[in-house]
Formats: structure tokens, sequence, C-alpha cells
């Protein structure tokens, strides 16, 4: 059975010019002028190549106009770099498919490759810490504060009055969107608590972990 031929492109051109200078952007447009310009392995450009010449010059010369902060020139200057953006974005579509995933091909056209797009794996976070347990300002208050971790995107923070004997009366948990301090008010005064802590990242929550008990004053 024959192989069926893929159509998708896996070369792409880097195209996004944002917050790329007005001189780098000229410069772009015109290595993949001359890339292009009588090139036979690109010999159907989607655009004139002598007008999008010509764009870029005039794209070249309002650069000029421009440095002396004119705002009739800049608006000018802005406006035809749109102009040229949407033919140099053409034209690297068109390098992207007609050079058939041949990356010497490609290069032949003056555009320059995209970096791929690598994502890393999510980490499965490691147990959660307090970096500290404090009195608060006021009495009955507690200031806790989660340590820092790569990867959580919250914490939570559950305590619990301990009893006579040592059992724990109902606990309460408290959810921290960032590893900073927050007070916990209202607490027993010379009660003892028990507190925990756990850490949620993309790969959901880690154990309880890191019990402390603390005396409330």
């Amino acid at each position: 059975m024959k192989k069926a031929n893929s159509t998708a492109t896996q070369i792409k051109a880097k195209l996004g010019l944002h917050g790329v200078s007005d001189p780098d952007a000229a410069k772009a447009f015109m290595t993949s002028y001359q890339g292009l310009l009588n090139n036979p392995k690109f010999p159907s450009s989607p655009v004139d190549l002598a007008i999008y010449k010509s764009g870029i010059d005039q794209f070249a010369a309002l650069i000029i106009d421009a440095e002396d902060g004119g705002k009739k020139a800049i608006s000018a200057k802005n406006k035809q770099r749109v102009a040229v953006i949407k033919m140099y974005t053409q034209l690297g579509h068109y390098a992207e498919a007609a050079c058939n995933d041949d990356l010497a091909t490609f290069i032949t056209s003056g555009f320059t490759q995209q970096a791929p797009n690598i994502r890393t794996a999510p980490v499965k976070l490691t147990e959660a810490k307090f970096r500290s347990i404090d009195r608060g300002a006021n009495s009955g208050d507690v200031v806790v504060l989660p340590e820092k971790q790569t990867g959580a995107v919250a914490f939570d923070v559950r305590y619990a009055l301990q009893g006579a004997g040592g059992a724990l009366g109902p606990s309460t948990i408290v959810t921290v969107t960032k590893a900073e301090k927050v007070t916990i008010s209202g607490l027993t005064l010379a009660g003892i608590y028990q507190f925990q802590i756990r850490a949620l990242g993309v790969l959901g929550y880690t154990d309880w972990m890191d019990t402390k008990t603390f005396v409330v004053a």
C-alpha cells in the first residue's frame, strides 16, 4: 500500500515581529526579499516581489523621516510597517509550504526557522513546609508563612485545637494562593493547636505534611 503524503508543514518560519525594532524589522524584510528573488526553489511567490521591495524601501525611508519625532511621520511609518508585515507573513507561509519540509531549501528563502515549542512535563511537588508560624498582632492571632515551592499554585493550611489527652477537635482549612503570610484569627488563648500544610500543583495535592504544634497567646 502506498503511503499517503502528509500535507502538514513541520518547518515554521519565524514571523513574529512584535517588539522588534524598526531597523531590525527592515533588515528581516530585506533578507527575505533577497532570499526569494530569482530563487528557483520558490518560483511561485504569492506576493509580487517588486511591490514587496518597493514597500520595504518606503518603510526604510519613513524610519528616517520619523526620527525627528513628528506624529505624522511616525504614523506613516507605523502604517507602512503593518503593510509590509502582511506581505512578509504571506511570503513566510509560502516558504514553509514550498520547501517540502527540507530545511536546507527553506533557509535559502531568507527566512529563519521558528524555535520548536518544547513543553516540559509537569513535575510532582515535593512535600510542603512552613517557613514560619508566629504570633500575630492581636491576641488569638497566628501568622503562618508557607515555604516557597516551584510549581505550587496554592497551599492549604489545616489546623485543629488539641484537647485533653491530645485528642484533636474539628479541623479548619485555610487556602493560601501564594507563599505569603496569612493571619488566622479568633483562636483560643493558651490553646495548643496543630498545624499542617499541603501544596497544590498541576498534578494535584501533596499529602498533608510538616505538622507543627503551636501555643496561641
